[in-house]
């Protein structure tokens, strides 16, 4: 073993995690035991699911379960610093393997710090499978020292819960967890174990599979539907295709660059279906949206035919409905959750379905039409070519001070377009969306719905853990990187060489920018008057620290941080940025997707 595996062995080592005193070896892993306690029931049933990694953090009421975990080696544990940041590594490594991700907290506030990353999963549709503890049964309702109604709590914000009060349940509970929270429209389940059941023991038994009578979600996409599908697709004269974030978690980016392909239709992809079609191919329009491309915008509103696929027309997306409704077009929209399809836009022709099996299907019956897309296409690509034309994304590369842009397109060029990116909320999310080319699924992490802050160094950690040979970036804000700095001691304890860029321009951005754009450039709160040395501060935790001033040295440090020199160590790079620089295009909230403020207009 070499590399960040084998030394990250080694510091698991010495926690203890390969002496087996206790419990089950290396070569002892089977569907049932004769008898078994709830801790042993729950280790097992992650080393059943194949569990690769478990993020948490121990307290009181999951003891029993670190006791058992501590005896085993099928699956490694990652201590975090905060159980927020356990949920969030959870969550990317879901997010870059398409697995499930695990994640353990005690009860209590531990539970509490972790409904931040269940939310930030729930509103991403990413499954993850959060263990928390719970206080003894007969104390449950009492107010005993470290109870929250963990259920209550989570209710909103999951894709469903469970609380175990038979130890006998345990087992099934664990299976339809991983069960509910893969399949359909994927999501967080949370099962709350109180610590008396961890106790209890009862013969073990893991089911091999498990049905649901009120749980079967849809995988077929509706033949008659698919065949309306398609010939309104090759009756367009204006076609578009709108993708999602269900394209990536689907796995059908093949698919659907296939479809797009055969029609030779525009694509656009939302924030979270970035990298579901590759970005540097001619059909791609970019991200569209708020901060969305001018092409992409445009097009979007005025296509006659529109494919939306994986994709739930959000108010980031659309922005105001009534003004998206001015262009009369007619839309086909693929998705797995029925609730999602017309939802906030009327569709035409609705199917619901698994996108990588409709896609597979509405391939075969496009490869069977005789017809073929309208001639009219032409004219709708000249067009397209005339709002592309605008090069909405320019900025002064000229400029004495480092622009955020320019820091994202260096590090495309340095890591060859080839990096697991993850970034936090803010105008920096923005300019990595903007200037990062995307063209494979799942190297693009980050929070979407929820737009979290945090998150994007936990993410760096569970994407390098889950890859470690891979080159992991994670692009963040000097605000968004302080709610989870905490995680620099994590990174150093397992060795993860993560490199954080940080686009230092001393505020909150995307709130500054706000500020300037409709309160009157009244910055209240966004300064950020007391900022650490991100240097010395990085350096403090055994890490390496860089300050970049100048745009003259920026490709220079990028460069080094991702040299083989530094390739096992974590690199905090801190850019001092143009503090007045915005993101554009932007389309105020309450407007229409072709009402764009433009850079050239201010």
């Amino acid at each position: 073993m070499s590399g960040l595996a084998g030394k990250m062995q080694h510091s698991l080592t010495v926690a203890g995690q390969t002496d087996y005193p206790h419990g089950f070896t290396n070569d002892l892993i089977c569907s049932q035991f004769m008898e078994a306690t709830g801790a042993e029931i729950v280790v097992r049933c992650l080393a059943e699911e194949g569990v690769e990694f478990v993020f948490g953090y121990p307290g009181g009421a999951v003891l029993n379960i670190y006791d058992e975990i501590f005896k085993q080696n099928k699956f490694k544990h990652v201590l975090v610093r905060h159980e927020q940041a356990a949920v969030h590594a959870a969550d990317a490594y879901a997010r870059a393997t398409g697995r499930v991700g695990v994640a353990l907290v005690t009860s209590g506030p531990g539970a509490t710090n972790a409904v931040t990353g269940i939310a930030t999963a729930y509103m991403d549709s990413v499954p993850i499978v959060v263990v928390t503890g719970q206080v003894p049964t007969p104390a449950i309702g009492m107010d005993a020292f470290q109870e929250v109604d963990t259920v209550g709590i989570t209710r909103p914000c999951v894709k469903h819960n469970f609380l175990v009060k038979d130890v006998k349940d345990l087992a099934e509970t664990m299976k339809k967890a991983f069960i509910i929270a893969a399949t359909g429209r994927p999501g967080p389940v949370v099962v709350d174990v109180p610590k008396d059941i961890t106790a209890h023991t009862t013969e073990f038994v893991y089911p091999a599979s498990i049905e649901m009578r009120s749980y079967n979600p849809v995988v077929k996409g509706h033949s008659g539907q698919l065949k309306r599908a398609v010939q309104m697709l090759l009756e367009a004269q204006r076609p578009m295709i709108y993708i999602g974030g269900g394209v990536v978690l689907g796995d059908a980016s093949k698919q659907l660059v296939e479809v797009a392909s055969l029609l030779g239709f525009p694509v656009t992809n939302t924030l979270m279906g970035l990298g579901g079609h590759p970005a540097t191919h001619r059909q791609n329009l970019g991200m569209l949206g708020m901060h969305g491309t001018y092409e992409a915008n445009m097009a979007m509103q005025h296509c006659d035919v529109l494919l939306a696929v994986g994709a739930r027309f959000d108010d980031r997306v659309i922005g105001n409905p009534a003004h998206f409704a001015r262009e009369q077009r007619r839309i086909i929209h693929i998705d797995i959750d029925p609730s999602s399809i017309s939802k906030r836009v009327k569709v035409d022709v609705p199917i619901v379905g698994d996108v990588k099996h409709v896609l597979t299907e509405m391939l075969a019956l496009l490869k069977q039409a005789k017809d073929k897309p309208d001639a009219a296409l032409t004219a709708w690509w000249t067009q397209i070519e005339l709002w592309r034309s605008k090069n909405c994304l320019k900025y002064n590369k000229q400029s004495s001070i480092i622009k955020p842009q320019y820091v994202v397109e260096k590090l495309w060029e340095v890591t060859k377009g080839d990096a697991y990116v993850t970034s936090d909320v803010g105008q920096h999310q923005m300019w990595a969306a903007q200037y990062y080319k995307f063209d494979q699924p799942r190297r693009w992490i980050n929070s979407g719905g929820l737009g979290t802050m945090g998150v994007g160094l936990p993410y760096a950690m569970g994407v390098q853990l889950a890859f470690p040979d891979a080159q992991v970036a994670c692009i963040t804000g000097e605000s968004s990187i302080q709610m989870n700095i905490q995680e620099l001691s994590t990174c150093k304890q397992y060795r993860i060489p993560v490199k954080v860029l940080t686009l230092n321009n001393g505020y909150m951005g995307m709130v500054r920018q706000w500020q300037e754009f409709f309160y009157g450039s009244r910055y209240a709160e966004s300064y950020m008057e007391s900022l650490p040395d991100f240097v010395k501060l990085a350096e403090s935790y055994g890490h390496v620290g860089m300050k970049i001033e100048k745009p003259e040295d920026v490709e220079a440090a990028i460069k080094e941080a991702f040299s083989p020199a530094l390739k096992e160590r974590m690199v905090f790079m801190d850019f001092i940025t143009d503090a007045a620089e915005n993101v554009f295009p932007m389309v105020e909230g309450g407007k229409g997707l072709s009402e764009m403020i433009l850079a050239e207009e201010l």
